[in-house]
């Protein structure tokens, strides 16, 4: 997390032209009068509690973020937001309908997407007609696992090793363990790490419907707390994560195995289809894509794609999903090849897609609405909402090549930007 000299003495000659070093130090300095007022913590969710935190603001409760539809609905908020305040709203567009023939997902599904990115939904929408005109997008979800990683710290990796031997002969007991606590949620595998005299048992659940963090939480604790009582070496500490899940960041764990869903998409789409809808060859799209490829490849980046960070956000925005989870589900593959008849062949691979159709933000008002929408709330539903997710980010994908390979990306940002 280096700093180049050049925006280094940008930055310093933009400080000290209004300061002196005397006088930025003491805004550094740690303060601790006036003594600070925290707000009340409120779990509850009510107009009589929003009222007192208003209040405790100092300020009238704002109607842009307090309006007649919130008062009304915000009882219904209660379990996703503490010290609630009003709600804020994203501009919410269509995109669509994405024919998608699935193992799971069968039809055209109108696509919701929460933005307040000028040309995205409009970008999206191109590529949903391009897959739609030309057959449609074939999916498959492949796998479905979330992991929780507890950590153990032992005396010596002697006392690691020995908890490692006994926690795999316990796994059928973990197992058992991980089932009370949960009706939905089923604990398949573990895998082991040690590291030193510290070890991490990477625990897999399968999670029904739901997106399933908290629920393999909760399992992973209880797990936790009967090896603190029952291991024969006793951990000198234990903790439910030991940040080696990939829970919200993008890891290489998680990309070579997966973490939520891992969905695969692809599609033929005929030459002379591709350049009424985006205006591009299979040609320009390909050549595009493999210099991009190596772009990816020498940046660094985990995988070669080109924006799944746009299509998941969202969308995920805008079904209730966990918004920070796109960190960890927009990794992936993007491949364009010709096909023998000329068209071009495209797919994405995505192996971390966090999501569900019950439980978290999916219940919300307006997320309920957004997956009703679609046809895809509820019970039964996330893995066809998992392969229309694909399908959206590779129709998202074929769109800004074609706009980037053609020219067409500046002027579109600035026709549709403000």
């Amino acid at each position: 997390m280096s700093g180049k000299r050049s925006l280094t003495n940008i930055h310093l000659e933009k400080l000290f032209s209004n300061n002196s070093v005397e006088s930025l130090d003491k805004q550094l300095e740690p303060k601790f009068e006036p003594k600070p007022n925290p707000f009340l913590p409120l779990a509850k969710v009510n107009v009589h509690r929003t009222d007192k935190l208003w209040k405790q603001i100092g300020q009238e409760a704002n109607p842009d973020l307090l309006d007649t539809w919130t008062t009304e609905k915000l009882e219904s908020f209660q379990g996703n937001i503490e010290n609630c305040i009003g709600s804020t709203k994203v501009p919410l567009g269509i995109a669509g309908p994405l024919r998608v023939n699935g193992l799971f997902a069968q039809g055209d599904y109108p696509v919701p997407l929460a933005t307040s990115e000028a040309a995205l939904v409009a970008s999206y929408h191109r590529g949903c007609t391009l897959l739609s005109l030309s057959g449609g997008a074939t999916a498959m979800m492949l796998y479905q696992a979330v992991n929780r990683a507890p950590a153990f710290a032992f005396e010596s990796m002697r006392g690691a090793g020995l908890f490692v031997a006994w926690a795999m002969e316990h796994f059928e007991t973990f197992q058992q363990i991980a089932s009370t606590t949960t009706s939905h949620g089923k604990l398949v595998d573990v895998g082991t790490t040690l590291e030193g005299n510290h070890v991490y048992l990477n625990f897999e659940f399968t999670t029904g419907d739901a997106s399933g963090q908290n629920m393999v939480t909760i399992a992973t604790q209880a797990i936790c707390d009967y090896i603190k009582e029952h291991s024969p070496v006793s951990p000198l500490q234990c903790y439910v994560e030991g940040n080696l899940s990939g829970d919200k960041k993008a890891s290489a764990q998680a990309y070579t195995s997966v973490r939520g869903r891992k969905v695969t998409a692809e599609a033929i789409i005929p030459a002379e289809i591709l350049q009424k809808v985006v205006h591009a060859s299979p040609r320009q799209m390909i050549d595009y894509w493999r210099m991009s490829a190596i772009g990816g490849v020498l940046s660094g980046t985990i995988g070669v794609q080109g924006h799944f960070a746009n299509g998941l956000a969202a969308l995920y925005i805008a079904t209730g999903q966990d918004a920070a989870c796109v960190a960890e589900s927009a990794t992936g593959i993007t491949r364009f090849e010709q096909a023998d008849d000329g068209a071009l062949y495209a797919s994405v691979t995505l192996p971390n897609i966090m999501l569900g159709t019950v439980g978290g933000g999916t219940g919300l008002p307006s997320q309920k609405a957004a997956l009703e929408l679609m046809g895809l709330y509820g019970t039964g539903k996330s893995n066809a909402l998992s392969e229309v997710t694909a399908s959206l980010v590779l129709a998202g994908e074929l769109s800004i090549i074609a706009a980037l390979a053609t020219g067409d990306f500046t002027r579109a940002h600035n026709k549709l930007a403000r």
